[in-house]
Protein backbone atom coordinates (compact mmCIF):
# COMPACT_ATOMS: atom_id res chain seq x y z
CA UNK A 1 0.00 0.00 0.00
CA UNK A 2 1.49 3.22 -1.15
CA UNK A 3 1.30 6.59 0.51
CA UNK A 4 -1.70 7.62 -1.59
CA UNK A 5 -3.77 4.69 -0.46
CA UNK A 6 -2.84 5.25 3.15
CA UNK A 7 -3.78 8.92 2.88
CA UNK A 8 -7.09 8.03 1.21
CA UNK A 9 -7.93 5.49 3.87
CA UNK A 10 -7.10 8.00 6.60
CA UNK A 11 -9.40 10.58 4.99
CA UNK A 12 -12.21 8.03 4.86
CA UNK A 13 -11.77 7.19 8.51
CA UNK A 14 -11.73 10.88 9.42
CA UNK A 15 -14.96 11.43 7.43
CA UNK A 16 -16.56 8.44 9.11
CA UNK A 17 -15.55 9.61 12.58
CA UNK A 18 -16.69 13.16 11.78
CA UNK A 19 -20.01 11.93 10.42
CA UNK A 20 -20.55 9.71 13.44
CA UNK A 21 -19.62 12.60 15.76
CA UNK A 22 -22.06 14.91 13.93
CA UNK A 23 -24.84 12.32 14.16
CA UNK A 24 -24.13 11.82 17.86
CA UNK A 25 -24.03 15.57 18.43
CA UNK A 26 -27.33 15.89 16.56
CA UNK A 27 -28.91 13.16 18.71
CA UNK A 28 -27.65 14.88 21.84
CA UNK A 29 -29.02 18.21 20.61
CA UNK A 30 -32.44 16.72 19.80
CA UNK A 31 -32.56 14.90 23.14
CA UNK A 32 -31.54 18.06 24.98
CA UNK A 33 -34.21 20.02 23.08
CA UNK A 34 -36.85 17.45 24.02
CA UNK A 35 -35.78 17.44 27.67
CA UNK A 36 -35.75 21.25 27.67
CA UNK A 37 -39.26 21.39 26.18
CA UNK A 38 -40.53 18.83 28.69
CA UNK A 39 -38.95 20.70 31.60
CA UNK A 40 -40.26 24.01 30.26
CA UNK A 41 -43.76 22.53 29.98
CA UNK A 42 -43.54 21.20 33.52
CA UNK A 43 -42.42 24.60 34.81
CA UNK A 44 -45.24 26.34 32.92
CA UNK A 45 -47.81 23.87 34.28
CA UNK A 46 -46.41 24.28 37.80
CA UNK A 47 -46.66 28.07 37.52
CA UNK A 48 -50.19 27.77 36.10
CA UNK A 49 -51.18 25.56 39.02
CA UNK A 50 -49.56 27.95 41.49
CA UNK A 51 -51.40 30.91 39.93
CA UNK A 52 -54.68 28.95 39.90
CA UNK A 53 -54.31 27.98 43.56
CA UNK A 54 -53.45 31.57 44.50
CA UNK A 55 -56.49 32.82 42.60
CA UNK A 56 -58.74 30.25 44.32
CA UNK A 57 -57.30 31.24 47.70
CA UNK A 58 -57.95 34.92 47.07
CA UNK A 59 -61.39 34.14 45.69
CA UNK A 60 -62.22 32.25 48.89
CA UNK A 61 -60.91 35.15 50.98
CA UNK A 62 -63.13 37.56 49.07
CA UNK A 63 -66.09 35.21 49.51
CA UNK A 64 -65.43 34.92 53.26
CA UNK A 65 -65.13 38.70 53.59
CA UNK A 66 -68.41 39.15 51.72
CA UNK A 67 -70.13 36.66 54.01
CA UNK A 68 -68.71 38.36 57.11
CA UNK A 69 -69.76 41.80 55.86
CA UNK A 70 -73.24 40.50 55.00
CA UNK A 71 -73.56 38.87 58.42
CA UNK A 72 -72.44 42.07 60.14
CA UNK A 73 -74.89 44.17 58.12
CA UNK A 74 -77.67 41.67 58.83
CA UNK A 75 -76.91 41.70 62.56
CA UNK A 76 -76.77 45.50 62.55
CA UNK A 77 -80.16 45.61 60.83
CA UNK A 78 -81.60 43.14 63.33
CA UNK A 79 -80.25 45.20 66.23
CA UNK A 80 -81.82 48.34 64.75
CA UNK A 81 -85.16 46.58 64.33
CA UNK A 82 -85.05 45.16 67.86
CA UNK A 83 -84.04 48.55 69.25
CA UNK A 84 -86.92 50.21 67.39
CA UNK A 85 -89.31 47.59 68.79
CA UNK A 86 -88.00 48.10 72.33
CA UNK A 87 -88.28 51.87 71.91
CA UNK A 88 -91.89 51.54 70.78
CA UNK A 89 -92.75 49.26 73.70
CA UNK A 90 -90.99 51.59 76.15
CA UNK A 91 -92.94 54.49 74.68
CA UNK A 92 -96.19 52.56 75.16
CA UNK A 93 -95.26 51.80 78.76
CA UNK A 94 -94.42 55.46 79.40
CA UNK A 95 -97.75 56.49 77.86
CA UNK A 96 -99.60 54.01 80.07
CA UNK A 97 -97.70 55.30 83.12
CA UNK A 98 -98.81 58.84 82.28
CA UNK A 99 -102.39 57.68 81.90
CA UNK A 100 -102.54 56.06 85.35
CA UNK A 101 -101.61 59.43 86.86
CA UNK A 102 -105.18 60.48 86.17
CA UNK A 103 -106.62 57.50 88.07
CA UNK A 104 -106.06 59.07 91.49
CA UNK A 105 -107.92 62.19 90.35
CA UNK A 106 -111.00 60.22 89.36
CA UNK A 107 -114.01 59.90 91.66
CA UNK A 108 -113.69 56.11 91.56
CA UNK A 109 -110.19 56.18 93.09
CA UNK A 110 -111.57 55.83 96.61
CA UNK A 111 -113.34 52.59 95.64
CA UNK A 112 -110.12 51.42 93.96
CA UNK A 113 -108.15 52.00 97.17
CA UNK A 114 -110.74 49.98 99.03
CA UNK A 115 -110.39 47.06 96.60
CA UNK A 116 -106.58 47.21 96.57
CA UNK A 117 -106.40 47.07 100.38
CA UNK A 118 -108.83 44.14 100.56
CA UNK A 119 -106.86 42.29 97.90
CA UNK A 120 -103.61 42.91 99.78
CA UNK A 121 -105.12 41.65 103.04
CA UNK A 122 -106.30 38.47 101.33
CA UNK A 123 -102.77 37.87 100.07
CA UNK A 124 -101.08 38.55 103.39
CA UNK A 125 -103.63 36.82 105.65
CA UNK A 126 -102.13 38.56 108.68
CA UNK A 127 -104.12 39.64 111.78
CA UNK A 128 -102.19 42.90 112.00
CA UNK A 129 -100.65 44.82 109.10
CA UNK A 130 -98.86 48.05 108.36
CA UNK A 131 -100.28 50.11 105.50
CA UNK A 132 -98.29 52.68 103.58
CA UNK A 133 -99.82 55.12 101.12
CA UNK A 134 -99.15 58.54 99.66
CA UNK A 135 -99.60 61.49 101.97
CA UNK A 136 -102.37 62.80 99.71
CA UNK A 137 -104.25 59.50 100.04
CA UNK A 138 -104.23 59.20 103.84
CA UNK A 139 -107.70 60.68 104.28
CA UNK A 140 -109.19 58.46 101.58
CA UNK A 141 -107.60 55.39 103.14
CA UNK A 142 -108.93 56.32 106.58
CA UNK A 143 -112.43 56.71 105.08
CA UNK A 144 -112.49 53.17 103.69
CA UNK A 145 -110.68 51.27 106.48
CA UNK A 146 -113.81 50.18 108.40
CA UNK A 147 -115.49 48.87 105.25
CA UNK A 148 -112.24 47.20 104.20
CA UNK A 149 -111.90 45.36 107.53
CA UNK A 150 -115.48 44.10 107.40
CA UNK A 151 -115.21 42.90 103.79
CA UNK A 152 -111.91 41.13 104.44
CA UNK A 153 -113.21 39.48 107.64
CA UNK A 154 -116.26 38.24 105.75
CA UNK A 155 -114.30 36.90 102.78
CA UNK A 156 -111.50 35.32 104.83
CA UNK A 157 -113.89 34.22 107.61
CA UNK A 158 -111.63 35.68 110.31
CA UNK A 159 -111.77 38.46 112.87
CA UNK A 160 -111.38 42.00 111.58
CA UNK A 161 -107.68 42.77 111.21
CA UNK A 162 -105.69 45.56 112.76
CA UNK A 163 -104.55 48.03 110.08
CA UNK A 164 -102.00 50.63 111.09
CA UNK A 165 -101.33 53.50 108.69
CA UNK A 166 -97.58 54.04 108.54
CA UNK A 167 -96.31 57.54 109.29
CA UNK A 168 -93.81 57.04 106.46
CA UNK A 169 -95.56 57.70 103.17
CA UNK A 170 -95.12 56.51 99.63
CA UNK A 171 -93.54 59.05 97.25
CA UNK A 172 -95.87 61.63 95.69
CA UNK A 173 -97.06 61.53 92.10
CA UNK A 174 -94.50 62.46 89.42
CA UNK A 175 -94.18 66.17 88.76
CA UNK A 176 -92.01 68.63 86.85
CA UNK A 177 -90.37 69.63 90.13
CA UNK A 178 -89.44 66.01 90.92
CA UNK A 179 -88.99 64.51 87.45
CA UNK A 180 -86.09 62.22 88.36
CA UNK A 181 -86.90 61.42 92.00
CA UNK A 182 -88.96 58.51 93.37
CA UNK A 183 -92.68 58.73 92.61
CA UNK A 184 -95.90 56.81 93.04
CA UNK A 185 -99.08 57.16 90.96
CA UNK A 186 -101.27 55.79 93.73
CA UNK A 187 -102.28 52.59 95.48
CA UNK A 188 -100.95 51.02 98.67
CA UNK A 189 -98.23 48.81 100.11
CA UNK A 190 -99.15 46.44 102.95
CA UNK A 191 -96.73 44.46 105.09
CA UNK A 192 -96.83 42.14 108.07
CA UNK A 193 -95.85 43.83 111.33
CA UNK A 194 -92.42 42.18 111.28
CA UNK A 195 -91.91 43.35 107.69
CA UNK A 196 -91.13 39.84 106.40
CA UNK A 197 -94.15 39.70 104.10
CA UNK A 198 -94.85 42.63 101.78
CA UNK A 199 -97.61 43.13 99.25
CA UNK A 200 -96.89 45.99 96.87
CA UNK A 201 -100.20 46.99 95.36
CA UNK A 202 -99.41 50.39 93.93
CA UNK A 203 -100.71 51.41 90.53
CA UNK A 204 -97.14 51.53 89.23
CA UNK A 205 -96.40 47.99 90.43
CA UNK A 206 -99.64 46.65 88.97
CA UNK A 207 -98.96 48.35 85.64
CA UNK A 208 -95.48 46.78 85.51
CA UNK A 209 -96.83 43.32 86.34
CA UNK A 210 -99.61 43.55 83.76
CA UNK A 211 -97.29 44.99 81.14
CA UNK A 212 -94.69 42.22 81.61
CA UNK A 213 -97.41 39.58 81.60
CA UNK A 214 -98.97 40.93 78.42
CA UNK A 215 -95.65 41.71 76.73
CA UNK A 216 -95.63 38.56 74.53
CA UNK A 217 -99.15 39.40 73.33
CA UNK A 218 -98.17 43.01 72.73
CA UNK A 219 -95.12 41.97 70.71
CA UNK A 220 -97.17 39.47 68.72
CA UNK A 221 -99.84 42.07 67.98
CA UNK A 222 -97.33 44.74 66.93
CA UNK A 223 -94.54 42.75 65.29
CA UNK A 224 -96.00 39.40 64.17
CA UNK A 225 -95.42 40.28 60.50
CA UNK A 226 -91.83 41.45 61.00
CA UNK A 227 -89.06 38.89 60.51
CA UNK A 228 -85.98 39.50 62.67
Amino acid sequence: MNDGDVSKQIHQMVRFIRQEAEEKANEISVSAEEEFNIEKLQLVEAEKKKIRLEYERKEKQVDVRKKIEYSMQLNASRIKVLQAQDDLISSMEETAAKEILHVSNHHSYKKLLHDLIVQSLLRLKEPSVLLRCRKDDVNLVEDVLDAVKEEYAEKAMVHTPEIIIDHIHLPPAPSHHNAHGPSCSGGVVLASRDGKIVCENTLDARLEVVFRKKLPEIRKCLFSGIAV
